[in-house]
């Protein structure tokens, strides 16, 4: 899937990288500032049960009172700020390192002066906070202890007054004396420990790292960015392959029609080895060994007594075309008797006669002149000029054999050519595009498929299958090509055949059974490929008067072989 829509992924990563880096242009810059108090423990400190360590200080509570309203209200004093206390606290925030006692207190602004104008503000105003509550416990503790104090001297004055008026060696004396000494001791400890507060020093804590100015941004994080608006672009791309692939139902590679398809393939050809439209492939290039790979799977797989292969396309399209052309001809390499009968009518007038191109054959008379009973079939075999044991019968002149597919003549001369010991292979019109398809695969004893990727699809590949599997004719497998649009010769050859303008004047009319001089070829053309510089020397075309504008006849001179046509249905 990857392979066949990387381009989806490749686009889609680079949106998204583009959106990071948008992202990152659009974001406004953050600089952070941070500044190290160490805080020490008070009198008033006690540390609650699960506190983060195990001294007096609490610094889980302190990280809090680090953002609380009192420290943030003192924060904007110190900056000077227009902000409220509450829009300050939002861009402070507390760290503890472990197992210390120090607050990591940072600060984020839009640039970096008030960044750390920022963190130091809120850490000079958390020990401030802390300093002021820490002296007004004090202040507390002083206040309780003098009016102690106060009372317990009032009291002891009292109990001297008493002391004076009672009579001596009573037992009033004896218990006034110890009231007094009790009062006495009580008044001695709480001035010595009023003296010990008065003279206590408050160390709330103190900064030991203060803020630095920032020198770049901590936020937007351009990598991060990137790489999360990559990360995501990819997946939003493996995600859009995969529906593409899910509900694309083209064909584009030979395990496609493998899989997807459910059918063997026979053979697999590339841009490399496809043939063009102008000759059948060579035995020895690459093309040519892929259908001589072709032909031993078909001779194997075939029983004995079975001798009509029919080849077929997928799609419309002259796919059937090449592979039934190059199928026949290494057939027929091996010296066994082979007829290829076309009938498949091309789909545009550009593909014209393309089996009398590719083997240098003349393009009439044809099957449909067979089938309309204007000629025999002796008359519409034709031997091609480089493989002799291959003999083709085309498509035959412009009138359509559409229609006489299913004719007892067309039975009549498969069997005749059966009888003959030969195979044949018939060239059909795709399933996709005409019922004649499934007509000759019922006259055949084995069927391949032409499938032409990047065109076929699934459905019409499938239902080609059933069309073949509904007549009972065996599917051996498919044979694999590229698209074809483009595989064309660069330069295209010029027509195999030249047909004769009309004459002005009528001739005489000929018989049914007679195949019309104008329907022959005339000068014929082989491919420049299998013509020395010799051979085309001494090739000449010297035509010949003929007795009325009807009959036009030619004499082809190629290296001493004189091949002469004559007049009427004889050769």
């Amino acid at each position: 899937m990857f392979r066949r829509h990387w381009w989806i992924a490749l686009i889609a990563t680079g949106a998204g990288l583009g959106a990071g880096a948008a992202l990152t242009s659009a974001m406004p810059k953050v600089y952070e500032s941070s500044t190290a108090v160490l805080v020490q423990a008070v009198d008033q400190d006690t540390n609650a049960q699960g506190g983060r360590t195990k001294g007096m200080v609490n610094l889980d509570t302190e990280a809090q009172l680090v953002g609380s309203g009192a420290v943030a209200t003192k924060a904007v004093a110190l900056l000077r700020s227009p902000k409220s206390p509450i829009e300050l606290a939002r861009d402070v925030s507390v760290e503890v390192p472990a197992n210390t006692t120090v607050l990591m207190v940072t600060f984020q602004a839009g640039n970096p002066a008030e960044a750390q104008a920022g963190s130091h503000a809120f850490a000079e105003a958390y020990l401030r906070n802390r300093e002021e509550t820490a002296q007004n416990g004090l202040n507390q503790q002083i206040k309780t202890l003098t009016a102690k104090i106060k009372q317990l001297t009032t009291t002891l004055a009292g109990i001297n007054a008493r002391l004076s008026r009672a009579a001596k060696g009573s037992s009033d004396e004896s218990n006034l004396l110890s009231l007094r000494s009790n009062s006495q001791n009580q008044l001695n400890g709480m001035t010595g420990k009023l003296n010990e507060l008065t003279t206590t020093t408050i160390g709330a804590g103190s900064i030991i790292s203060d803020a630095r100015l920032p020198d770049t941004p901590t936020s937007p994080d351009a990598m991060v960015n990137l790489a999360t608006g990559g990360m995501i672009g990819l997946l939003l791309g493996l995600g859009l392959a995969f529906v593409r692939e899910r509900f694309d139902r083209r064909l584009r590679s030979a395990a496609d029609v493998r899989d997807r398809g459910r059918m063997h393939v026979l053979a697999a050809l590339d841009e490399r080895t496809t043939p063009h439209f102008d000759d059948v492939l060579q035995p020895y290039g690459a093309g040519g060994r892929v259908f001589n790979r072709l032909r031993n799977e078909v001779l194997a797989t075939m029983p004995p007594g079975q001798q009509v292969i029919v080849v077929t396309g997928a799609s419309r399209g002259s796919a059937s075309t090449l592979v039934a052309a190059n199928l026949a001809a290494a057939l027929a390499r091996t010296g066994s008797d082979v007829v290829l009968i076309g009938a498949h009518l091309p789909d545009s007038v550009v593909d014209a006669a393309p089996i009398a191109r590719m083997l240098g054959v003349s393009s009439v008379p044809g099957l449909s002149d067979l089938l309309a009973g204007r000629v025999g079939l002796t008359r519409a075999l034709q031997r091609t000029p480089r493989i002799p044991s291959l003999r083709v019968i085309t498509t035959g002149g412009a009138a359509t054999a559409a229609g006489l597919m299913q004719s007892q003549r067309l039975k009549d001369t498969l069997e005749t050519l059966r009888r003959q010991g030969g195979y044949v292979v018939i060239e059909a019109p795709s399933t996709a595009s005409s019922a004649d398809a499934q007509s000759l695969a019922s006259l055949a004893d084995a069927a391949i498929l032409a499938v032409e990727l990047r065109r076929a699809r699934r459905p019409a590949l499938l239902d080609a299958a059933e069309q073949l599997q509904r007549v009972g004719t065996p599917l051996l497998g498919a044979v694999v090509l590229p698209r074809l649009s483009h595989l064309r010769a660069a330069e295209q050859a010029g027509p195999a055949v030249t047909l004769s303008p009309p004459s002005p004047h009528p001739g005489p009319r000929p018989d049914e059974t007679a195949v019309l001089d104008r329907d022959l070829m005339q000068p014929q053309r082989f491919p420049t490929n299998t013509m020395s510089a010799a051979e085309k020397a001494a090739q000449k075309v010297r035509p010949r008067v003929a007795d009325s504008a009807e009959e036009i006849t030619a004499v082809i001179d190629m290296s001493g072989l004189d091949v002469k046509a004559q007049d009427g249905d004889q050769q």
